[in-house]
């Protein structure tokens, strides 16, 4: 038991030091900043619980929700405490060990010291899948003249010209312009220093026929065909260069659209934008904030994992979770999920795989099949901050904790401690202006790495490429370009190469746009 209880406070030590040295509010699921009033977690207003984080649910679906809950006692798939007694729910609580992580964490590749950014960058982008893009972007060029006509101004695009290209809308994640296209301009947005290497009207051209897929098979239904063989690609780069730590979280990154042109443009150009038609998930390692898994969601289509095809969003959640861990069975990980991806079933099913799992639950959002009511409903007894109640089923917790509101988490992966089994399993969530607030390991593990996850999204999601295509596909292609580079700089500050030239992130940006222009003398601004 003591031998249990100083694994588990080990495991939770780097976690902690890591919570402690953030130096950003207590922000675990809503907007990082100088104040954490807005994040439910750490409300100090009495009616903020759990049930608000629903940013997917508009008015009418928590209604729906609110009334089938009632009918039944507790949210829809809950069970009543007979059931959930028969079902092997109880109150009596053991300590569980999650087994040794079976890898090792860390670039899978050893870099040279004189590696450069293009060659970080060319871990997930070789030449093989540039010149892929050449000679797709060539044939689609030859296709769209033969139907409507010859263009005189166009040439076979070259290798160093889509290396050049992709320089060039990969230097809006660094230098902000309303269009790729300002670098040739004579305003404030130009950039002489790269505008030379290839003239304004080659670019337009290139951007206009550009493809990474030219033709679409007779035999595919898949809505990102047009890019399906990158992304694949993309998976077996990010798998073979890279190997994450035991706890990883699975969440969408933030990708919506930079607030400083929400709060410049117009009324009218805010309504031109279209609205994304895909979201994206991605896998990402807590101790380094590399992304290991990306997995893209069509919202409307024919393809097999679209929302017309499955009944419901947590069926939609459950298979984005599957996805993006299929590559985990028999490495004893550990998985954080928000409230979405959360489920019994699920977990159930990961733990099958050795793949252990922390979630936060909320009765809205959702699977609560096979869940007690009585931990789902909040009561109306006052309850002091840091209180909290437990259920167990095999090595499954429920955990119902109050903090200014009722946080529920499920999960495997710690033990459901009691202060009077063992004090040492008891964590203590950090706040700064009102003192300490005493909380299982589960939650002080769930908020220290989330925590983590918001501080790289805040720190690096600001280097996300500025170009807003309006074809999803091509969408989706800057967003995992973004990514990739975002991983190239993690894999760069973790190798020797860093020890001999200490870039930032603007600067290695700034790097392997003057690299893949082909300006390799030129060093970024200090």
């Amino acid at each position: 038991m003591a031998e249990c209880g100083r694994k588990a406070l080990s495991l939770m030590e780097a976690a902690r030091s890591r919570y402690e040295s953030l130096q950003i509010s207590d922000d675990v699921f809503g907007e990082s900043g100088d104040d954490s009033s807005e994040n439910p977690f750490y409300s100090t207003s009495g009616d903020s619980n759990s049930e608000n984080y629903t940013s997917e649910s508009n008015g009418d679906e928590q209604r729906s929700d609110d009334m089938a809950g009632n009918e039944l006692g507790g949210p829809p798939g809950s069970v009543s405490n007979i059931q959930a007694e028969e079902e092997g729910w109880t109150d009596t609580l053991r300590e569980i060990t999650v087994p040794p992580f079976k890898d090792t964490c860390g670039p899978a590749q050893k870099m040279p010291a004189t590696a450069s950014a293009i060659d970080f960058f060319q871990l997930f982008v070789p030449d093989n899948a540039i010149q892929n893009m050449v000679t797709q972007t060539n044939m689609y060029a030859k296709k769209f003249q033969e139907r409507f006509g010859s263009d005189e101004g166009w040439c076979n695009v070259t290798l160093s010209e889509m290396k050049a290209f992709l320089g060039y809308v990969t230097s809006t994640s660094i230098h902000r312009c309303e269009s790729v296209l300002s670098i040739w301009s004579s305003g404030f947005y130009s950039n002489k220093s790269i505008a030379l290497i290839m003239t304004q009207s080659r670019f337009e051209k290139i951007l206009k026929y550009f493809h990474i897929v030219a033709f679409r098979s007779s035999q595919t239904s898949n809505g990102l065909y047009k890019i399906q063989p990158f992304l694949d690609s993309l998976q077996q780069s990010l798998e073979c260069s890279f190997r994450p730590s035991q706890t990883q979280v699975l969440h969408e990154p933030l990708i919506d659209e930079d607030p400083v042109f929400i709060t410049t443009c117009t009324e009218r150009e805010l309504r031109k934008r279209k609205k994304r038609k895909f979201s994206l998930w991605v896998r990402q390692c807590t101790a380094t904030g590399f992304i290991c898994q990306v997995y893209v969601h069509l919202k409307e289509g024919a393809g097999p994992d679209s929302l017309d095809t499955l009944k419901n969003k947590p069926q939609l959640h459950s298979l984005v979770a599957k996805q993006l861990c299929q590559n985990l069975s028999g490495k004893n990980s550990i998985i954080f999920t928000g409230p979405s991806i959360t489920s019994l079933n699920l977990f159930e099913e990961f733990e099958k795989k050795d793949i252990y799992c922390c979630g936060l639950l909320s009765s809205r959002k959702s699977d609560c099949t096979g869940l007690p009511q009585s931990m789902l409903t909040n009561h109306d007894a006052p309850q002091r901050r840091g209180q909290y109640k437990t259920k167990m089923k095999g090595n499954m917790s429920l955990i119902c904790w109050y903090n200014k509101g009722h946080f529920r988490f499920l999960t495997n992966a710690y033990s459901p401690s009691k202060q009077e089994i063992n004090v040492t399993l008891l964590g203590v969530i950090i706040k700064r202006k009102s003192g300490e607030v005493p909380c299982p390991l589960a939650v002080e593990a769930f908020a220290a790495h989330l925590s983590y996850i918001c501080k790289y999204d805040d720190k690096y999601s600001k280097y996300f490429i500025f170009h807003k295509p309006n074809k999803t596909w091509q969408q989706v292609f800057w967003l995992t370009i973004s990514i990739v580079i975002n991983n190239a700089y993690i894999q760069y500050k973790m190798s020797d190469a860093y020890h001999m030239k200490r870039y930032s992130r603007a600067q290695f940006g700034e790097r392997l746009v003057r690299e893949l222009l082909g300006l390799e003398d030129c060093s970024p601004t200090q």
